[in-house]
């Protein structure tokens, strides 16, 4: 046996786990296909005598492709292909001549849990949310392993992980209960902007806050609690006069507007009682098609 021969083996063997993988993740099996692909090409070009654990390594390559994939569909405001309508078809042999049929166990770990229901809810999720889910909770991936594919500390994609969670297994508080408290939050982050109050400031933000604005650059995030907190001192004019709202049922924003338009919209995400990431929108079109309920004072 050739070592191309070999490694074609070795990674036969550990393509059914990556096909579950990418079909949980993408929720498309052509998408799929293609990721799992794609850690075949980046494997057979690596020095794979290198890789003491290849298994894990394959599961790295193909959850970074899917969180990329996932990320530019966010990005052009793309939906999964609609082929998971039915049942998952299983995916056919990533590499040529190793696998002319469908493995029987690609097929029931692909159809294993993936209800088009769970689908649905997985494409709600941020793409960091669901990676962090989907390789934690349904193949057991260790937060560590986690944090180096989003690049995040090993404690952001356990909160990653248990955000998700809490959406598809509908295991969160009450929705008025974790709106007061996510209320609460922002209601100091505000006071604690018109103070000017840096500390204090810094104490109601996640170490890992990220703030992304649709103004920024694609992929453009800033990042870390006290970076944030330094930019939010000019927040203090915005927290004078905006007004509190409940978006899409379940997160507090602040929105600014002149009569009849809205100019300015800042989403906050709590968990913990941390801010743990914040949106900012400028363009009305966009700030309208959200829902919006304004809270009273």
């Amino acid at each position: 046996m050739t070592d191309d021969q070999w490694l074609a083996r070795r990674f036969d063997e550990n393509r059914p786990r990556l096909e579950a993988v990418a079909f949980k993740m993408l929720g498309s099996s052509g998408e799929a296909e293609d990721a799992v692909q794609e850690a075949w090409f980046r494997l057979a070009a690596s020095d794979a005598e290198r890789i003491e654990n290849l298994s894990g390594w394959l599961t790295t390559v193909v959850g970074r492709v899917c969180l990329d994939q996932l990320r530019r569909r966010k990005t052009r405001g793309e939906q999964p292909l609609p082929d998971h309508a039915a049942e998952p078809v299983p995916l056919p042999g990533a590499v040529a001549g190793t696998a002319p049929e469908a493995d029987p166990e690609s097929a029931a770990l692909m159809a294993d849990s993936v209800s088009l229901a769970l689908l649905v809810v997985l494409e709600t999720l941020e793409p960091a949310e669901r990676l962090a889910f989907v390789l934690h909770d349904m193949f057991a991936v260790p937060f560590g392993d986690i944090a180096q594919i989003v690049d995040r500390t090993p404690a952001a994609a356990r909160k990653l992980a248990s955000r998700a969670r809490a959406r598809v297994r509908g295991a969160g508080e009450p929705t008025r209960r974790a709106v007061s408290r996510q209320r609460t939050v922002v209601e100091a982050f505000l006071a604690a902007a018109r103070e000017g109050n840096f500390d204090a400031l810094v104490s109601v933000l996640d170490p890992e806050v990220t703030l992304r604005t649709d103004a920024a650059h694609v992929g453009e995030i800033i990042r870390g609690a006290a970076t944030i907190a330094g930019g939010a001192m000019t927040f203090a004019a915005m927290a004078n006069t905006a007004q509190l709202v409940l978006v899409d049922d379940d997160r507090i924003g602040v929105v600014s507007a002149i009569p009849g338009t809205p100019t300015r919209l800042v989403v906050f995400t709590v968990d913990d009682g941390r801010i743990t990431a914040m949106e900012g929108f400028t363009d009305a079109d966009r700030i309208r098609a959200l829902k919006m309920t304004l809270l009273d004072a």
